[in-house]
């Protein structure tokens, strides 16, 4: 069994926002296309960490999310290259993460979410999830 990472997954919140993955308790994570985001989706696995990242308005990370089955294919679609993971939530953070406050932390300079900004699938390093972590307790 290899060891448990941390992903950032972003969605639209007036699609399917954190509220809504506490109300259902489970969720299957779909409708990713692009090639790289699709690259990162295949590597998610059971027991693997998500920050849940909410886009549009808000742009924040909202809270965290494990997931329960790793990537398999999308039964809703033909072609083979599309997966999809489920989900449960796990905890909310008590203070949602800004993307301005992220662009600003010097220690979040390098996370993929400010260098790739379009990407809706990516690994969170070690000392990314950590500070993340803190800032959504509001203790920095």
């Amino acid at each position: 069994m290899s060891r448990s990472r941390t992903w950032l997954l972003k969605t639209e919140p007036s699609e399917y926002s954190f509220d809504d993955l506490e109300r259902d308790g489970v969720a299957t994570w779909d409708g990713v296309t692009n090639p790289l985001a699709l690259q990162h989706l295949r590597e998610i696995e059971a027991g693997d960490e998500i920050v849940v990242y909410h886009t549009g308005r808000e742009r924040a990370a909202v809270g965290l999310a494990r997931v329960i089955r790793g990537a398999y294919p999308d039964s809703r679609r033909e072609d083979g290259r599309y997966v999809v993971v489920d989900l449960e939530p796990a905890s909310r953070f008590a203070h949602p993460v800004s993307l301005a406050k992220i662009q600003a932390d010097p220690l979040l300079s390098g996370i993929d979410l400010v260098r790739l900004p379009r990407l809706s699938v990516m690994p969170i390093a070690p000392a990314h999830r950590t500070r993340l972590l803190a800032l959504g307790a509001g203790q920095l």
